[in-house]
């Protein structure tokens, strides 16, 4: 298994019956761009069962950090999310992704916007301070069914704020928007929604959606992805990707099994 890493589980958290997070060693030789994913997993009979996987850890941490869904019957994560301190995991050696700055135009604004575990890359690039050196405001929001689907994102935003570093670089320039469909909550909607009818803008006292100066990246469900992208194309903006920055960018590698 030459294009695999075994990296050991440092720790383990169950956020709710169906969202578990993780971390694990990290090759010093595994190099990533904040944003990326690699394709992660364990050894079942023998053989590698794997799934792309964004890292939320960003790429100055030692240890690396996975978020991830529990699916009952899914062939990895139904193994996976049984892991415990001290276990194997398997990692690629080589991580990819379009959910990178350089895939994106210059901008003022960057909108980074997610649905369940899609959240993953964000917390990665968030943590990134060329991130907060090339936009003068990034928004990040998370869309989620019920409130307590929300408490990883929490963390992980309250964590970065109370940095001694990074807190007073992202004070005036992180804003955080998380919402849920299913129960009640200070914001409540799809995304989808949202932004369609200004409303996300309105909550957090912003300027509406403007194609000049706003750049998106989107990770989350695939009726999300699509519903967006038809979106942001029907005002103009264009989608990028490695050969061509864009105003918007996709992660379609986005884990549910």
């Amino acid at each position: 298994m030459s294009a695999f890493q075994r990296e050991t589980v440092l720790s383990v958290r169950h956020w709710t019956d169906s969202l578990f997070s993780f971390t694990a060693t990290r090759d010093p030789g595994f190099r990533f761009q904040n944003g990326q994913f690699a394709m992660i997993g364990l050894e079942v009979d023998g053989r590698p069962l794997l799934r792309a996987y964004s890292m939320a850890s960003a790429n100055h941490e030692q240890a690396l950090e996975f978020f991830s869904i529990k699916v009952a019957d899914g062939p990895l994560t139904s193994r996976l999310q049984k892991i415990r301190e001290g276990d194997i995991i398997l990692v690629g050696r080589k991580a990819t992704g379009t959910l990178i700055t350089g895939n994106l135009i210059p901008g003022k604004r960057l909108l980074l916007l997610s649905t369940g575990t899609g959240l993953a890359p964000f917390a990665s690039l968030i943590k990134d301070p060329d991130v907060y050196e090339s936009y003068e405001t990034i928004v990040l929001a998370h869309g989620c069914r019920q409130v307590s689907e929300l408490a990883y994102g929490e963390q992980v935003v309250e964590a970065l704020r109370s940095h001694e570093l990074f807190g007073p670089m992202i004070a005036h320039k992180l804003i955080y928007y998380p919402t849920v469909t299913r129960e009640p909550f200070r914001n409540r909607g799809r995304l989808t929604d949202l932004i369609e009818s200004g409303q996300l803008f309105s909550d957090i006292g912003l300027p509406p959606l403007d194609l000049a100066t706003d750049r998106i990246m989107l990770c989350g469900s695939p009726s999300m992805l699509e519903e967006l992208r038809a979106m942001f194309t029907a005002r103009g903006f264009l989608e990028g990707n490695h050969s061509e920055p864009g105003h918007f960018v996709i992660e379609k590698a986005f884990v549910e099994r």
